[in-house]
């Protein structure tokens, strides 16, 4: 099947007592059971739901795999699979990370025994280098936030694979539209589902697949002990947004491609980042391992009172945190998505005080261009 039938039908069918073609909102805690040790496959809302299997079946499918768990949050699915690892042992990962994403690491899980390293993950060289006895997991973030950079997830895959070092990949920028790592190599793909595949900013939820039996196993066992599961209205949220993401996707890069290249000219931006500009380091990585480049585009436009200028001055574009929306979005990493990474960290990786990341929406491209020209204006 096409990506478009497997969004609106993959792993779906009709409820059997009514035939309800949408997945119901199944709004219960607990099930009748018909007998000591005999229920339908049901027992209490935080092991399983009905609205979230089907969520669940549906992400599974797009991404190509054979197992899919859902849960409350992009942040409680990649401590879920952190959790895959124990005391001693060592996680690598990429070092322009989401800035959540190196807190739980650096601020909550260092604290029970995990040791992190942070890695340019695009260097094929320093990633082979940073695996030590130590090393379970390598956790990549391709394109990365907010500076974009890819990495080769086949090349990085195979060097993880030839220690016995498993490898997670999150594909929250750009979907399983664009992306497929579990296709690259990878053997574990997150999403923070508050993004892309829900697509309205009205729900927060994450999202584990693998092809891996035992990994699924445990990525559930994690999930029902710890009992950070999305609800079942947020689940069927995700799964109403999954049925158009091959619209907004195609939208979003449509339009963050026409606004790059506006930006690109701009004598006001200093530096830009997206991949699917030429000059961009990993440009042609990204052609060959994506079928796309997403909706996100990072600008520095030279400093903090700059920034605040742009930030303060768009109308169509919202100040706020996250990305992924139907609706253009605004935000100052430093200040926010990134605040918990210590400031020289961020510099070093080119987090500047002047850097602005932009969520590409699907509304008129033209209308969006002559908001930030307006707001650009110092």
């Amino acid at each position: 099947m096409g990506f478009s039938t497997d969004a609106v039908h993959g792993g779906q069918e009709a409820e059997p007592v009514t035939g309800a073609v949408m997945t119901p909102i199944f709004q219960t805690s607990t099930y009748k059971q018909d007998g000591l040790g005999r229920h339908r496959g049901y027992e209490y809302a935080r092991t399983n739901n009905p609205t979230r299997a089907a969520l669940e079946r549906n992400i599974a499918v797009l991404e190509k795999a054979s197992h899919g768990v859902a849960f409350a949050s992009g942040m409680s699915a990649i401590s879920a699979v952190m959790h895959l690892c124990g005391e001693g042992d060592e996680i690598v990962i990429t070092e322009n990370v989401y800035g959540g994403t190196y807190r739980l690491a650096e601020r909550v899980l260092r604290r029970y025994g995990l040791r992190f390293t942070f890695v340019d993950t695009t260097n094929l060289a320093a990633v082979e280098s940073s695996f030590t006895s130590r090393t379970k997991l390598l956790f990549v973030e391709t394109p990365t936030n907010p500076l974009l950079r890819v990495t080769d997830i086949h090349a990085v895959s195979a060097a993880a694979h030839s220690r016995g070092v498993l490898v997670a990949v999150d594909n929250t920028f750009l979907s399983p539209y664009f992306q497929n790592p579990l296709e690259l190599g990878a053997d574990i793909v997150v999403h923070s589902s508050t993004k892309y595949l829900n697509g309205h900013s009205d729900m927060v939820g994450g999202v584990v697949v693998t092809n891996d039996s035992d990994v699924a196993e445990k990525i559930r066992f994690v999930q029902n002990a710890v009992g950070a599961v999305p609800g079942p209205f947020d689940c069927w949220l995700a799964l109403r947004g999954t049925k158009t993401l091959a619209l907004r996707m195609r939208q979003h890069d449509a339009n963050a491609r026409h606004l790059a290249l506006f930006l690109s000219r701009h004598p006001a931006v200093e530096k830009l980042y997206y991949p699917g500009l030429e000059d961009h380091p990993e440009h042609e990585l990204a052609k060959r391992q994506a079928r796309g480049f997403g909706g996100i585009v990072s600008v520095d436009v030279g400093g903090l009172e700059r920034a605040r200028h742009v930030l303060e001055s768009v109308r169509l574009f919202t100040l706020a945190e996250s990305l992924g929306g139907v609706e253009s979005l605004i935000c100052h990493p430093a200040t926010m998505t990134h605040a918990s990474v210590p400031e020289e960290f961020r510099k070093r990786l080119g987090i500047t005080d002047g850097l602005v990341r932009l969520s590409v929406g699907i509304e008129d491209v033209e209308d969006l261009e002559a908001d930030l020209s307006r707001s650009l204006e110092f």
